[in-house]
């Protein structure tokens, strides 16, 4: 059923956002698809750090050992499941604004869902160079923002004007989340925390 939908969301989104309507999941569902989406990023990403190595451009390609690959592919992919759980909060929270009621797993959906694609993207990292994850990365971030716009009028039962504004502000969360994730992480490495990469 999670390949099902993962399939949808990619050959007709609006179709399978209305699929995922007439028959909200369960939380435990929902809890399941972030947890198994969220390891391709996690597991690729040990993948080239231990096995291919990263190219920034310039020099060598850069690898990072077992163990400092595994913390932070770990670290990685809990910080991943933690900020679609939190983006599902906040969604909820704001949905009242808008006039909808739904349940937490309702935006739950909304979230895991609409984080689909910038996961799946993380396949990237089997080519692991600077310029095409980036590509991948911006490419997986637009259509993860066309789902979020296209599915919130369907799942949320709001109107679509309402819905520009819901998604918008949700879009924003989301960034800021984003950016709060990714300013841990630095505030983590520069307190000596930093894995240690080899040529």
């Amino acid at each position: 059923m999670i390949l099902n939908h993962l399939w949808g969301l990619y050959a007709h989104p609006v179709e399978e956002w209305h699929s995922i309507d007439n028959r909200h999941e369960s939380f435990k569902y929902s809890m399941s698809h972030i947890m198994i989406i969220a390891l391709i990023p996690a597991i690729s990403a040990y993948f080239s750090l231990t096995s291919i190595g990263w190219s920034v451009g310039v020099g060598e390609r850069l690898f990072l050992s077992v163990d400092n690959a595994l913390i932070l592919s770990v670290g990685m992919y809990f910080a991943l499941i933690a900020g679609v759980f939190i983006l599902g909060y906040l969604a909820h929270w704001m949905a009242h604004t808008f006039g909808s009621e739904p349940t937490y797993t309702q935006t739950l959906e909304l979230a895991a869902y609409t984080a689909t694609p910038l996961f799946t993207a993380g396949l990237a990292a089997f080519y692991p160079e600077i310029w095409f994850v980036m590509l991948v990365g911006f490419g997986a971030l637009a259509y993860s923002v066309y789902l979020l716009y296209a599915g919130v009028p369907i799942l949320m039962h709001i109107p679509e004007e309402r819905g520009f504004i819901y998604s918008s502000s949700v879009v924003t969360c989301g960034l800021i989340l984003l950016v709060c994730i990714m300013a841990s992480f630095a505030i983590f490495w520069s307190s000596g925390y930093a894995p240690a990469f080899n040529h």
